[in-house]
């Protein structure tokens, strides 16, 4: 049986060096995988990894997260309950009531919304997380760098995982600004990321005419709109093609409608 301590140390080092590769994100949800008869321990590494690290690592292990659900959830499912249970604590640690997270709140919302359309996260608990979100998302131009002064943490009400809301709790240390290298590493990864989703846009997906019944779903209803343009389409038409014939086609074309 590998040692505990070890496994634990590797899996927080894979947490701490995560980035906006897909590569990076499979390699620590495999490990956790691999070893989910200590899943309680490795996931309170998720916890105190995304709660002492910078903004930048914070948003790592949050990307991580949705990646991480997606497999555990036929790989082992108890990583996704114990991660729905705890989701107000990763919630404060990446996007602080301080606004020193405050370039992190797009980031938490991207991710809750994907855990909620996956079934991850119950709907509820999701909308009532946005609410305290839209308080905390100021200007995020500083990326971190201007902080207002701590204003108190955020705790969970008595009430089931799914409905827990944040509340005032005692106060702890902001986290350090970003410095210039974080920043223009914050930059760089968000660039990877926007390049793969756009790519991901145009995939093409998978089965016998997967990508008619894409098209289908998408395309809007026919209405008068169209049947309008299309009349437009089929004049405009007409004419380009009378102005392509011969001078005496044209001429005698114009005889006979005459």
């Amino acid at each position: 049986m590998a040692d505990p301590f070890e496994v634990r140390m590797r899996f927080s080092s894979q947490l701490q060096h995560l980035n906006a590769s897909v590569n990076s994100a499979q390699k620590a949800a495999q490990y956790a995988l691999k070893f989910k008869e200590m899943d309680e321990d490795l996931h309170s590494c998720i916890l105190e990894q995304v709660e002492r690290n910078n903004m930048n690592t914070r948003a790592n292990i949050m990307y991580f997260i949705e990646h991480f659900l997606d497999l555990a959830k036929e790989g082992h499912a108890d990583y996704v309950r114990m991660m729905s249970r705890d989701i107000i604590r990763v919630v404060d640690a990446v996007a602080p009531d301080d606004g020193s997270g405050a370039a992190n709140v797009k980031v938490v919302r991207k991710v809750l919304q994907g855990l909620r359309d996956k079934g991850h996260l119950e709907s509820q608990a999701v909308s009532q997380i946005d609410d305290v979100l839209r308080e905390r998302e100021i200007n995020d131009d500083d990326l971190g760098l201007v902080s207002s002064p701590p204003t108190g943490d955020v705790n969970m009400v008595d009430g089931p995982p799914s409905q827990t809301t944040p509340r005032p709790a005692a106060k702890r240390p902001a986290p350090p600004p970003l410095d210039k290298r974080q920043i223009e590493q914050r930059i760089e990864e968000d660039r990877e990321r926007h390049k793969r989703a756009r790519e991901s846009i145009w995939a093409t997906p998978k089965g016998e005419d997967a990508e008619m019944n894409k098209l289908w779903e998408e395309t809007s209803d026919f209405g008068d709109d169209d049947d309008r343009l299309l009349a437009e389409e089929a004049e405009d038409f007409a004419k380009e093609m009378a102005m392509q014939l011969c001078p005496h086609k044209r001429a005698a074309a114009n005889g006979g409608r005459s």
